[in-house]
């Protein structure tokens, strides 16, 4: 991405300011930062930030950063309006916006600590205003969407390849790191989030991370993993089965399974709630009478975060619009024996789906 995007999404989000009478916006969450700015995707730890944009009406922009970053600042940003802060950031971001701006000021409270608050609060006229980085952030561009298609098909080429080296005897962690060689090995940057290598019945646990099971003649694998590729994040999920002889309660729950998936994306088109879809993929499982199976959404926005919004669960009527990608993993999960999951991810086209 060039300066200019980064100039032209911030011009569209200083139009949604004034629709809501905000004379500036604190942007505080990392991969906002990064999508108005350029600047620093990530900030590891809840505890440490690389910093706040400050957009304001007038256009008089502020990356706000500590010395650390000040070399990096000045790679993106004029200097001029680079403000570096030390120790108090609270503090001095409140002096710099008294200073700087006058009206009410928007700021990310989900990412707002109650320390920082009570700081930076003082004598401002302050206004929540979360998601509205993120509206802009749910419509993907030309150029993010090519990149995606980039990161998706990398991740298909791994899974292709996965089978090679599921073989009994290997564990989990062994798996998993497989994987992230490969991904490394072939331009991705990283992970978009720890491996999810699930043998047995560790495939029950949804969100479960690879550990130490060895995998067994003639048993499934529940395998979710994502590449991180020119910053934008994949994610798929397949289940294999390991040896010749799959069980029949295997099979049965895989074919549930994606028919459950194709009945979902068959209906999705612009205009649809997403909740619709969710309920398109549960109404298939009730049918089978294996809904009691199925416990969490059908899927989630992704981008430069693996999960961003929509989400789509039955209770958000969020409707699909043309540019959104999306995923689309329905699962059942069975602590007897494992679990089966089994994801695409699709971009919102003008007339249905498209599978990335």
């Amino acid at each position: 991405m060039n300066a200019q995007r980064y100039e032209a999404r911030r011009d569209t989000l200083r139009a949604a300011m004034r629709e809501k009478g905000l004379s500036a916006l604190l942007v505080s969450y990392a991969a906002n930062r990064f999508y108005l700015s350029g600047f620093e995707l990530h900030d590891e730890q809840l505890n440490e930030s690389a910093g706040y944009l400050l957009l304001t009406a007038d256009g008089n922009d502020w990356l706000c950063t500590d010395p650390r970053y000040l070399d990096a600042a000045r790679r993106l940003w004029p200097e001029e309006r680079v403000f570096i802060y030390s120790g108090d950031a609270a503090g001095q971001l409140n002096t710099l916006i008294k200073d700087k701006v006058r009206g009410t000021v928007g700021f990310e409270a989900k990412t707002t600590t109650l320390t920082f608050f009570d700081k930076f609060s003082p004598g401002l006229a302050l206004e929540r205003a979360d998601g509205m980085v993120e509206a802009l952030r749910i419509i993907k561009e030309p150029e993010e969407i090519e990149l995606m298609r980039r990161s998706a098909a990398l991740n298909h080429r791994m899974m292709e390849w996965l089978p090679s080296v599921l073989a009994p005897g290997r564990t989990e962690k062994e798996i998993g790191w497989d994987i992230e060689k490969y991904f490394r090995e072939n331009g991705a940057s990283g992970l978009s989030f720890p491996c999810i290598v699930g043998a047995g019945t560790n495939g029950a646990l949804p969100h479960y991370r690879a550990g130490n099971a060895v995998l067994t003649e003639n048993c499934p694998v529940l395998v979710d993993v994502g590449a991180r590729l020119d910053l934008y994040c994949s994610d798929q999920t397949r289940t294999f089965w390991v040896g010749d002889t799959p069980a029949d309660h295997y099979l049965r729950a895989l074919e549930r399974t994606k028919t459950a998936q194709a009945k979902a994306m068959e209906i999705m088109r612009p205009g649809l709630p997403v909740a619709d879809a969710y309920r398109a993929a549960r109404a298939h499982f009730e049918a089978e009478g294996v809904a009691a199976q199925f416990t969490h959404a059908l899927g989630h926005g992704i981008g430069l975060e693996t999960h961003e919004p929509p989400s789509l669960n039955p209770r958000n009527e969020t409707v699909l619009q043309p540019g959104m990608i999306v995923t689309v993993e329905p699962g059942l999960y069975y602590p007897e024996w494992g679990g089966i999951r089994w994801e695409y991810m699709v971009l919102v086209t003008e007339d249905g789906v498209e599978i990335l």
